[in-house]
């Protein structure tokens, strides 16, 4: 008889997504007439800029001609927007980093959850606390991360790193050696960052220990202060340790789009092996890359038109972070991130928890945000709501939260 992969039954519940959007839609139908407002999960809501549409038109256009035609994308992605890339987001910025280290992909989210099959399971992990989910479920299903505790809400087999207030939100080096370690600026969901010379710290003890880095910088866009690094790779020794994630989810608004990509420089290596040709034989055979139409919208993202656009919207939901920011702490919250970051992590009041601050939020004020102890044991105590929603959305449900 056929069996399945059991570690999927150690996990607690479901996707913390997925259990708000349940618990939303079952207020919904319970209260039709609720003007329900979601500052709760990072999804986007301006439409796409218009050179990124003018290119998506174009290439269609290209679609409907035999001469112009393309079907299955190059493994790593055309080269047109692998070149825009390297230029644009790491050799303009000083990194080496060449094209042919860059791999296109559908979105970060994959990414980080598929760059672990080409580690071994008994690589141990290091995770900030409070964190995506996505780093330790997809951990948990491969049969790295040991035993759950329910009471403690951790993994045996996970070295946690809490980032609390007492810290500012920034890891510390961990005790026990990790092999893997997972770290993600400007940070989701704290909305935090760290330093150039707190990030060489990491770099520099990555490369001591022999443990790589996997550095999520989806948010990088969303930086606005000086000493805030835009990618790992503008750290000294960074090509030998580290994997880089990226998204156009929410510089570019491609949620709905889908396209991203993965960087691991030839120099990161496990003895003779490179990890960029295990990611190559791994996205070769089981990826058959972001459609050419896609692509080409992801290349106007490097136009010149495309970035003033682009940094228009980056400001529209940054007056978002601030409205929200702004207002919370008026109305005696206390309140972290939503500087250099479109989210806002805000310390729940009166000792709630953070589910009860959830049910709260939606039954009095008709407003989801997301509870931080879906982020990690850390982030109990704590919530989480985002820049994403539209400026009217975002005024009016601040309104209602200071009139609680």
């Amino acid at each position: 008889m056929f069996k399945i992969n059991d570690n999927y039954l150690k996990l607690p519940g479901s996707y913390l997504f997925s259990t708000i959007a349940k618990k939303v839609a079952a207020y919904g139908e319970a209260h039709p007439d609720a003007q329900i407002i979601r500052l709760g999960i990072g999804d986007v809501t301006q439409p796409l800029a218009p050179a990124i549409i003018d290119a998506l038109h174009g290439a269609v256009d290209e679609m409907a001609d035999a001469k112009t035609f393309h079907g299955y994308a190059p493994d790593l992605g055309y080269e047109f927007l692998r070149n825009a890339i390297a230029k644009n987001d790491y050799q303009d910025r000083g990194c080496d980093i060449s094209a042919d280290e860059i791999f296109v992909s559908d979105g970060a989210k994959c990414d980080s959850g598929n760059i672990q099959e080409i580690f071994s399971v008994d690589n141990k992990i290091a995770v900030c606390d409070p964190v995506y989910p996505v780093y330790v479920d997809t951990n948990v299903m491969a049969g790295r991360t040991g035993v759950y505790d329910p009471a403690a809400g951790t993994w045996s087999d996970v070295i946690y790193m809490p980032c609390t207030a007492e810290n500012n939100f920034t890891p510390e080096l961990p005790k026990e050696t990790p092999d893997i370690i997972y770290l993600c600026f400007p940070n989701n969901p704290t909305g935090t960052t760290i330093t150039k010379d707190q990030l060489q710290v990491w770099v520099d003890y990555a490369n001591k220990v022999g443990a790589v880095i996997i550095y999520d910088a989806a948010y990088e866009a969303y930086i606005s202060e000086e000493d805030v690094p835009h990618s790992v790779y503008e750290c000294e020794g960074a090509r030998t340790c580290a994997i880089e994630l990226h998204s156009f989810s929410k510089n570019a608004g491609f949620t709905g789009t889908r396209l991203g990509y993965t960087v691991i420089p030839k120099d990161l290596k496990c003895g003779d092996v490179m990890l960029h040709s295990l990611w190559a034989r791994r996205h070769g055979t089981k990826y058959n890359g972001a459609p050419y139409i896609i692509q080409k919208a992801g290349e106007a993202v490097y136009s010149e038109a495309g970035k003033a656009q682009l940094k228009e919207q980056v400001a529209y939901y940054m007056k978002n972070a601030k409205v929200i920011y702004e207002g919370l702490k008026e109305a005696g919250h206390t309140v972290f991130g939503g500087v250099n970051a479109p989210y806002i992590w805000l310390k729940t009041p009166d000792k709630m928890t953070s589910w009860e601050f959830f049910d709260y939020l939606l039954e009095k004020a008709n407003v989801v945000g997301t509870p931080g102890s879906g982020f990690g044991p850390s982030g109990e105590g704590y919530f989480r709501l985002t820049a994403f929603g539209s400026y009217e959305n975002t005024v009016a449900a601040i309104e209602r939260i200071k009139h609680l």
